[in-house]
């Protein structure tokens, strides 16, 4: 955490010194925390840039009332850190290896897909999911498989480690502030060569014919799933089903061609199951009463923070806290995926939007550190993929961070700190760029200029962060490929392909994990191998 500052203070060396020696003995205090995880909590928000945590860092400091820059957000206080690689070359070697000889090394981790530089949210989910890099805009599927292309799913499909925790005995669910369907919870039991086929009604008739089921469907049939909140009910219900929420709107309705009920199904199969589709909904639900919880909050997406019914909505804060709770009960652990849509403010150049959703997901991590223990469970924080967003000209101390540059452009106007590369924010009047002006610049729904004149913004390449704490947590370092952060965190629960792992039949027995030394993989089963290889 940060000192207390104030501005005398910190115009003394002494201050800065003091500082530093403090963190000096903390970083020589660290020693790995090599028990086995018994939980796994993966807190992925979505399209959170190094760029996205600096100014949420600066937002939730300004929220609080202070200058915002010596702000720490929640997740920062975590002790291993970790760079996810977007682009660029794969490093050769095995992946597990040096990592267990050398644990207190920083990483970096890479987020390509095999088809593309700069990836989206259904390759990067399928890699740090699943285990494996593939191809833009496919769920579940190795790189053998074909965008759009349905007979290329069968024989391709691999299991998420959210699959794989629930075959070993855990509890598992999913948190998300989009539809649950959609591409980041997806890639955690779906299997599809498009991360568009909501429902049936999204899929082309071929693909039907074919074989290949919809996503809500696999939502419901491919993996026990306990705990399943976000948005997304139209794609459950049969076409015309008025929703509950907007009943008198048809843009709500159910979309199912086939006829089926997906929550009734998913209902009928499930002993102590709840279906629920608002807060109060939600709010009701006696944790110790239930084992399976479905909350579905919206028709499609959830809505931004800023603009949530408080009243109707639940936050991801509170989304997350009762995942947990129900979760926990199970004595062999659980496996908890949380998502929050930065990424949808992001690429609509709102700005405010965006770092509000980052703000909310480090008070998700804040409160499930108050819900769980650092001592069997383990729990990392990453993105899938930054934006083209950035803040900078020379801004004073203090300065809001959706406020003005102190000084004009060339062109004599003023300009926002915040700025994206491209996107709906480009505008030209007249021949010229409009000046921005406060107070209209921290609107929630101002958009901020951008170079580039894009419909919508656009995804970059550059690394992002991974930022872990609890068993296991010193897996994280160095500069690695995002397919990675599967394995880590499978061989830290002893998850298959590491359950036969040296220590796993031990934190089996206990109750909380056993202390064990890490050691060297000598072979991995035939099925994993396929992660490991090194790409040219």
């Amino acid at each position: 955490p940060a000192l207390l500052s104030s501005p005398d203070a910190e115009k003394t060396p002494g201050y800065w010194n003091k500082g530093a020696r403090r963190r000096l003995e903390l970083a020589l205090a660290l020693q790995p925390a090599a028990q086995r995880a018994k939980n796994i909590i993966l807190f992925m928000g979505d399209g959170m840039g190094l760029s996205t945590m600096s100014a949420a860092r600066i937002y939730k400091g300004q929220l609080a009332g202070g200058s915002g820059e010596e702000s720490v957000l929640a997740m920062e206080t975590f002790p291993h850190m970790a760079l996810a690689k977007v682009s660029g070359a794969v490093l050769g070697g095995t992946l597990l290896l040096p990592l267990l000889e050398t644990p207190l090394h920083p990483s970096c981790f890479q987020t390509y897909t095999i088809d593309r530089q700069v990836p989206d949210s259904a390759g990067t989910g399928t890699a740090y999911l699943c285990g494996v890099k593939a191809n833009a805009k496919t769920l579940g599927l190795s790189g053998a498989a074909v965008y759009g292309k349905c007979r290329t799913t069968f024989g391709n499909e691999v299991d998420s480690i959210l699959h794989r925790a629930r075959l070993a005995g855990k509890s598992v669910g999913i948190v998300t502030t989009t539809r649950v369907q959609h591409a980041s919870p997806g890639a955690a039991y779906a299997h599809s060569a498009s991360r568009g086929w909501y429902a049936d009604a999204n899929m082309p008739k071929e693909a039907l014919r074919d074989g290949c089921k919809d996503i809500a469907y696999q939502l419901v049939h491919n993996t026990d799933i306990n705990v399943i909140l976000g948005g997304g009910r139209m794609y459950m219900t049969p076409k015309q089903t008025a929703d509950p929420e907007y009943p008198e709107d048809p843009d709500q309705n159910g979309t199912r061609k086939d006829g089926r009920d997906l929550v009734a199904e998913w209902l009928s199969t499930k002993q102590d199951a709840r279906y629920v589709w608002d807060k109060k909904g939600l709010d009701a639900v006696e944790d110790d009463s239930v084992s399976h919880l479905m909350g579905l909050f919206e028709p499609k997406d959830m809505r931004y923070e800023l603009n949530r019914n408080t009243s109707t909505d639940p936050s991801i804060v509170e989304m997350t806290e009762k995942a947990i709770r129900i979760l926990r009960k199970n004595p062999n652990g659980f496996f908890l995926f949380v998502e929050d849509e930065i990424d949808h403010g992001h690429h609509s150049g709102r700005a405010k939007q965006a770092l509000m959703e980052a703000v909310m997901l480090d008070r998700a991590v804040a409160r499930a550190g108050e819900l769980t223990s650092s001592t069997d469970t383990l729990t990392v924080v990453t993105a899938d993929h930054s934006h083209v967003f950035t803040f900078g000209g020379s801004t004073p101390r203090g300065n809001s961070i959706f406020g003005l540059a102190p000084k004009k452009a060339k062109d004599k106007r003023a300009y926002t700190s915040i700025l994206y590369g491209n996107g709906p924010g480009y505008s030209i009047r007249d021949g010229v760029r409009p000046a921005a002006s406060l107070p209209a610049a921290e609107d929630k729904d101002y958009r901020q200029q951008a170079a580039v004149p894009l419909e919508t913004e656009t995804h970059s390449g550059e690394d992002v962060v991974v930022l872990a704490q609890g068993p296991m947590a010193h897996l994280f370092h160095g500069v690695q490929e995002q397919h990675y952060i599967a394995h880590a965190m499978a061989y830290a629960a002893c998850i298959e392909p590491y359950a036969t792992e040296p220590g796993c039949k031990a934190a089996r027995r206990a109750s909380h994990g056993t202390q064990c030394s890490p050691q060297p993989l000598l072979a991995l089963p035939a099925f994993c191998m396929a992660a490991l290889i090194v790409r040219g």
